[in-house]
């Protein structure tokens, strides 16, 4: 029989490394292809990755908690196996799921390996192997040798566990013990009857390391104007329940500004673009991001050629992802190639936010909550529905003039909003 490798895939454009979050199967459990065997999480996604064969899995190379490159060896299956005789029947084919394989190598080669520790013997002898950051970081902690430990992993590779079990084994380190951890890095302590630490999870950690290195990316500016949205408010309120008749599915706020936003990015292509040394990048395609909330993070699925879509096919393909990413059924292409993210922070109450750019977009916008307040028109005072807009845009592509044409723009098409501005 057999033995396949199941990679590491990549989940998310310009992502090069995975973290192994949690394994859905055990060694030894029999997995039909297409079966969710793995949670894989990345900056860009928290997403259960099918089994791309049938079979026996006979090895995990990599542990919970570990970060490893793209395309590197996770796990072994035994194709051709049969289930255990008495072993219950393997799950169906969870809904949305597809099957996952590695990418082809870019053009002009794969991103440069993240800096890691020079290669290690394996205790046996065999090839010199990479340590994982997790590995190192706990042979660091330890005072263990990871030099001096036979590796239970693929190709004799040092695992976590490994190392682990030589400290629960007293193993007395054969190299010099770590260095006493700086005064910055001294454990975190808190006081046990009034404060409580919650450990963060692998999606919490990827967010703030994405987040962090888009402030360090891009020159942030922001911009704020105020919509009178009443028209919109009065045709969404009176049509919803009807739709939803019709098509089946909820008619929100979403759709009409996504439609709107494609048409302004049409107008203005430097929104929708990204800087590279040589030159700004414009994208004469539109792959609409929508920012989802869920209970450990954030997702951005992506509405692939969103200009092209009429606006029923826009509602139920923006409601489909939005539903799939609160379920963790994204496949790795739903998170891939945005070139413009759209917030809907108002769901929260928001009146103003200044979001952070998704990296390696050139802007991105928010719609906020929906007031009714009450303003002049024509001289005299009314009471109408007022939404604010916000965009946060990458001052090295885009100067100010930009980015509040841009705005005005959509603002402008948002106000005279009628039935028919619908594009079918």
């Amino acid at each position: 029989m057999a033995v396949s490798p199941i990679k590491m895939p990549q989940l998310g454009e310009s992502v090069t490394e995975g973290t192994v979050d949690k394994w859905l199967k055990q060694e030894g459990d029999f997995v039909k292809r297409d079966e969710p065997i793995v949670e894989i999480v990345t900056d860009k996604v928290n997403a259960e990755i099918p089994s791309p064969f049938e079979g026996k899995l006979v090895k995990i190379a990599v542990s919970e908690g570990e970060t490893v490159r793209v395309g590197a060896v996770i796990a072994q299956i035994e194709t051709g196996a049969a289930p255990a005789a008495g072993a219950p029947a393997p799950k169906e084919k969870a809904a949305g799921a597809a099957h996952t394989e590695v990418p082809p190598e870019p053009a002009g080669g794969r991103a440069p390996a993240p800096v890691a520790a020079a290669p290690v013997a394996a205790g046996d002898g065999s090839e010199r192997l990479r340590l994982s950051p997790a590995v190192r970081k706990l042979a660091a902690e330890t005072g263990i040798d990871p030099t001096s430990l036979r590796g239970s992993g693929l190709g004799g590779r040092v695992t976590r566990d490994d190392v682990q079990a030589a400290v629960d084994q007293g193993k007395t380190a054969a190299a010099p013990q770590a260095p006493p951890r700086a005064p910055a890095e001294a454990p975190t302590r808190v006081d046990g009857k009034r404060e409580e630490l919650v450990k963060l999870s692998v999606m919490r950690k990827s967010i703030a390391e994405h987040m962090v290195r888009s402030l360090a990316t891009s020159p942030h500016a922001w911009t704020l104007q105020e919509v009178d949205v009443t028209n919109l408010v009065r045709y969404r309120d009176s049509e919803k329940d009807s739709f939803r008749a019709r098509h089946g599915t909820a008619l929100t706020y979403l759709p009409f500004v996504a439609q709107i936003v494609c048409e302004a990015l049409k107008q203005f292509p430097w929104l929708n673009s990204s800087w590279s040394e040589e030159g700004v990048i414009l994208k004469r395609y539109i792959n609409l991001g929508i920012a989802v909330a869920i209970p450990d993070g954030l997702i951005v699925p992506v509405v692939k050629d969103a200009d092209g879509l009429g606006f029923t096919d826009l509602v139920r393909v923006l409601n489909d992802l939005v539903e799939r990413a609160r379920s963790k059924q994204l496949k790795p292409d739903d998170v891939q190639g945005g070139t413009f993210t759209l917030n809907n922070t108002g769901a929260t109450g928001s009146i103003a936010s200044q979001p952070i750019i998704n990296q390696p977009q050139a802007a991105i916008l928010t719609t906020e909550s929906i007031v009714k307040r009450a303003v002049v028109v024509d001289d005299a005072i009314a009471m109408r529905h007022i939404m604010n807009i916000c965009l946060s845009f990458d001052h090295r592509i885009i100067d100010g003039m930009t980015a509040g044409q841009f705005l005005s723009a959509i603002k402008k098409r948002l106000e005279e909003w009628t039935p028919g501005s619908i594009r079918l």
